[in-house]
C-alpha cells in the first residue's frame, strides 16, 4: 500500500468523526469518500458499519468503476455513485452523502432551496439545486448529480427523496459544504414558517460569491 493511500484511508476515517459532529447522520447511514492523488483509485467507507466503529480497515479502496482493490470488507452502497462522479468530473478530489434532516426535507419535496441568504450565496453562488430520483446501488445517482451540477456553481445538490451529496476539491471542502447545505435548509425552512423570504438578485449573489471566494479568510 502506497503512502498516499494510507494517508488518504486515514483522512476519511477521520472526516467522518465531522459527520456525527455536526448532527448530519443517524446510525450508518451517510458516507465519505476522497480520490487518491495521482491514481485512478479512491477510498470510501465500508457498507453498514457504525460510525463509533470505523476503523483504517473500514476505509476499503477501490477503483473508479467501483471495484475493490483494498480491503476485506464490502464498499458502500453509493460505490458506484462516487466512482461515476470522480470520472465525471475530474476536478473532484472529495464526496459526502448525507440524509440530514432540514436538507432532505426539502429533497423529499423535490424542491431546490432558493438563494435568500448571504450565507448560500457565498457556498453555494445561487439555490441549492434539485436532482432526479434514482434508485441506490447504480451508478444511475451518479448520472443525476453530474447532469444537475453542470451549469451550477453551488457544491451540493439534493437527490429527491433520498438526500444530499456534497462535492469539493478535498474531502474536508465536501464536508463544509454538506455542513452549509442543512445549515442553510434549516435556515430557509424557518423564514418561509415566518412569511416569504425574500430573493437576492444575481449580481449580489455574484458579488457576494466572488468575495467569499477570493476575498475572505487568510490568503
Amino acid at each position: 500500500m502506497s503512502d498516499d493511500i494510507r494517508r488518504v484511508r486515514a483522512e476519511v476515517c477521520d472526516l467522518h468523526a465531522e459527520l456525527v459532529r455536526n448532527n448530519l447522520v443517524a446510525w450508518t447511514s451517510g458516507n465519505v469518500s476522497a480520490r487518491v492523488p495521482g491514481e485512478e483509485l479512491m477510498v470510501i467507507k465500508a457498507s453498514g458499519v457504525s460510525f463509533d466503529e470505523l476503523t483504517l480497515e473500514a476505509m476499503v479502496v477501490c477503483d473508479l468503476h467501483g471495484t475493490v482493490v483494498e480491503g476485506d470488507l464490502t464498499p458502500s452502497s453509493d460505490t458506484l455513485t462516487h466512482a461515476y462522479v470522480y470520472r465525471e468530473m475530474p476536478d473532484v478530489g472529495g464526496i459526502v452523502h448525507t440524509h440530514s434532516g432540514y436538507a432532505t426535507a426539502w429533497a423529499a419535496r423535490g424542491e431546490e432551496i432558493p438563494c435568500v441568504l448571504t450565507a448560500m450565496a457565498d457556498e453555494f453562488g445561487g439555490p441549492i439545486p434539485v436532482g432526479p430520483f434514482a434508485l441506490i446501488g447504480g451508478e444511475e445517482i451518479g448520472h443525476g448529480i453530474v447532469a444537475t451540477l453542470a451549469g451550477h456553481r453551488s457544491p451540493a445538490v439534493l437527490m429527491r427523496s433520498h438526500g444530499v451529496f456534497t462535492i469539493g476539491a478535498t474531502a474536508r471542502a465536501a464536508i463544509k459544504a454538506a455542513v452549509m447545505c442543512e445549515d442553510v435548509a434549516r435556515t430557509v425552512h424557518l423564514a418561509r414558517a415566518l412569511g416569504t423570504p425574500i430573493p437576492l438578485g444575481e449580481e449580489e449573489i455574484d458579488a457576494l460569491h466572488d468575495r467569499y471566494q477570493n476575498v475572505y479568510g487568510q490568503r
